[in-house]
């Protein structure tokens, strides 16, 4: 009977370790040294990772140019987190490669000595922010939680999980924790025209959005901070334009000049005048350039 019950046990025992082998565990933490920057990911066991960048982008705010105003704000609140005085999460809205993410990115090499810290996550990801939150909160260095490119489709679980990390939950978020979003949306919902006919009017005139619409707006409020980004004239792209040249290392004036005309088909033909066109078209140059 005793042998009996000894090899039932072992079985519930080797059950329960084949269980946990597969079950999400805790997040642990990586080897903080390692970098400057990291990037969480969930495997597909479920179990979420944080992994070091191994190589960060070299970006730095001098080289971002023609977005002075929107640099100005950020750099001012980041100092002010990395200070420990009270700064605002940030969302970073507007036309596409106009130098959101790479504010984030220069903002993150220019304070990493002063104990800036980023983790990358993807929108999918952004149900597990309690456990990231979580496992920095005692840690000395100022962490940006930053996610490119976020918006949510309507019902998405990770619109409430922002929702409640942001602002309204039982337990708040660290002090040494910021979370930066950029988006190419404003309200981080899709808009749709239906969507105005819960507007309701007074009778002296006022007009109030329904409950439609205040639902998408109650995300991106919680932002404390909105920093708006636009679509550059041309003066302004030709200015990005002859920035990235120089910091690629084009030399020879006449080479300044010849490119601008080629720049601007490049961007004709890429439909955009935006700094990432203009990025990659300096790329393209240079190398077609470079001496032999």
């Amino acid at each position: 009977m005793s042998e009996a019950f000894d090899r039932l046990i072992q079985r519930a025992e080797d059950l329960i370790t084949r269980i946990e082998a597969v079950l999400p565990g805790p997040l642990s933490a990586p080897d903080w040294g390692a970098s400057i920057a990291f990037r969480y990911r969930r495997r597909s066991n479920g179990h979420g990772v944080l992994e070091p960048v191994r190589h960060v982008a070299p970006l730095m705010l001098t080289e971002l140019k023609e977005i002075d105003a929107q640099r100005e704000k950020i750099v001012r609140n980041t100092e002010q987190f990395i200070k420990g005085l009270p700064a605002n999460n940030v969302l970073l809205t507007g036309s596409r490669g106009t130098g959101k993410s790479s504010l984030v990115k220069a903002c993150l090499n220019e304070f990493a000595p002063q104990g800036l810290r980023l983790i990358e996550i993807d929108k999918a990801d952004v149900v597990d922010l309690p456990d990231i939150v979580e496992l920095v909160g005692e840690r000395k260095e100022y962490f940006i939680v930053f996610c490119d490119d976020l918006s949510f489709e309507d019902g998405e679980a990770g619109y409430k999980a922002l929702k409640s990390i942001l602002d309204g939950s039982v337990s708040a978020a660290s002090a040494n924790v910021l979370i930066y979003a950029t988006s190419n949306r404003r309200h981080l919902l899709p808009e749709y025209m239906k969507d105005n006919l819960s507007y309701s009017h007074t009778d002296d005139g006022e007009v109030h959005p329904g409950e439609v619409i205040e639902e998408k707006i109650s995300l991106s409020e919680r932002f404390g901070l909105w920093v708006s980004f636009y679509p550059f004239s041309q003066e302004e792209y030709l200015t990005i334009v002859v920035q990235w040249l120089h910091s690629l290392g084009l030399k020879g004036e006449h080479l300044f000049e010849s490119a601008k005309p080629e720049a601007l088909v490049w961007a004709l033909e890429r439909g955009s005048r935006s700094g990432r066109v203009a990025y990659q078209f300096a790329r393209d140059f240079v190398g077609r350039h470079e001496p032999s």
